[in-house]
C-alpha cells in the first residue's frame, strides 16, 4: 500500500497499474486530505516557511511563533486537527477569536498545546518566557541561543567577559553599544526612566553590569525606550 496526500493520487494510481502490468499483483493507494492554510498553502517540507518537528531544524521558539501566527480562519480547525482539547473548550476559543480576535487567546493555546506536544512541557514555560521578553517581560534563565533567536535583527556588542569582574558601569555601556550619543545624553535617558537591562528600568547613574545581570550564558539585553533592543556578548 502506497499512502500519501491527495496532490499525490495521479502518482499513486499510475503506480497502481503499472504494479498490475508488470507484476500481476493488485497492490492498493490511500490518500487523505491536503492540510492548508486560508490562503491555500499547504502544509509540506517543500513549502517556504517550512517547521520542523525537529529542534536542531526549527528551534521549540521559533515553532512556538508559527503557532502564534496563525490566522484567525485557520486557528480553530487546527486546534481540531492537532490537539486533544474537548470541543466544548474550542468553542469556547472560537468565541473568542469572534469576540476579541485582538487577544489571540486560541493562537496561544494552539503554541503551546503544539509546542508541548513536540517538545514538552519545560521547552514550552521556555519558549513563553522568551515571548515574554519581546512584551516587556524581565529576561532570565535563558540561553545564548534563544536570546539569538529571540532578538535576530538586534544589533550586538561583543566584549571581554573579563569586564564583569569589577562590573561595568551601565553608563558605559549605553554609549559604548551606540544606544546614546554620550554619557550627557545616557545620563538624562536614566534619569527619564528610559534605560533597561534585561526589561528591568536602570534606577540610578551608578548602576553596573556585572555576572549577575546576564540573562543567559554570556548576554545582557538593553533596551532605551519601547523597543529599541542591544545584546551586549561577554567572551
Amino acid at each position: 500500500m502506497q499512502v500519501g496526500g491527495d496532490d499525490q493520487w495521479g502518482n499513486i494510481t499510475a503506480g497502481i497499474e503499472l504494479n498490475r502490468k508488470l507484476e500481476g499483483r493488485k497492490v492498493y493507494g490511500l490518500t487523505s486530505p491536503l492540510i492548508t492554510t486560508a490562503s491555500g498553502q499547504k502544509f509540506g517540507k517543500t513549502e517556504a516557511g517550512t517547521i520542523w518537528l525537529d529542534g536542531e531544524r526549527t528551534s521549540p521558539y521559533e515553532f512556538y511563533q508559527y503557532w502564534v501566527r496563525a490566522d484567525d480562519r485557520d486557528v480553530i480547525r487546527l486546534l481540531k486537527y492537532f490537539t486533544f482539547l474537548p470541543l466544548a473548550e474550542i468553542a469556547e476559543l472560537e468565541r473568542e477569536v469572534e469576540q476579541a480576535p485582538e487577544k489571540r487567546q486560541a493562537q496561544q493555546v494552539l503554541a503551546a498545546q503544539m509546542t508541548t506536544l513536540v517538545h514538552g512541557e519545560e521547552q514550552t514555560r521556555r519558549v513563553q518566557a522568551a515571548a515574554g521578553a519581546l512584551f516587556g517581560k524581565a529576561i532570565s534563565g535563558l540561553s545564548d541561543a534563544e536570546l539569538d533567536t529571540i532578538f535576530a535583527e538586534a544589533p550586538r556588542t561583543t566584549v571581554g567577559r573579563e569586564r564583569l569582574d569589577g562590573g561595568l558601569a551601565v553608563l558605559d555601556v549605553l554609549v559604548e553599544t551606540g544606544l546614546c550619543g554620550s554619557r550627557g545624553e545616557a545620563k538624562k535617558l536614566i534619569k527619564s526612566g528610559g534605560a533597561y537591562v534585561n526589561n528591568v528600568r536602570v534606577g540610578s547613574l551608578e548602576e553596573t553590569v556585572t555576572g549577575e545581570s546576564l540573562a543567559s550564558e554570556s548576554i545582557a539585553v538593553l533596551r532605551t525606550g519601547k523597543k529599541k533592543y542591544h545584546l551586549l556578548k561577554f567572551e
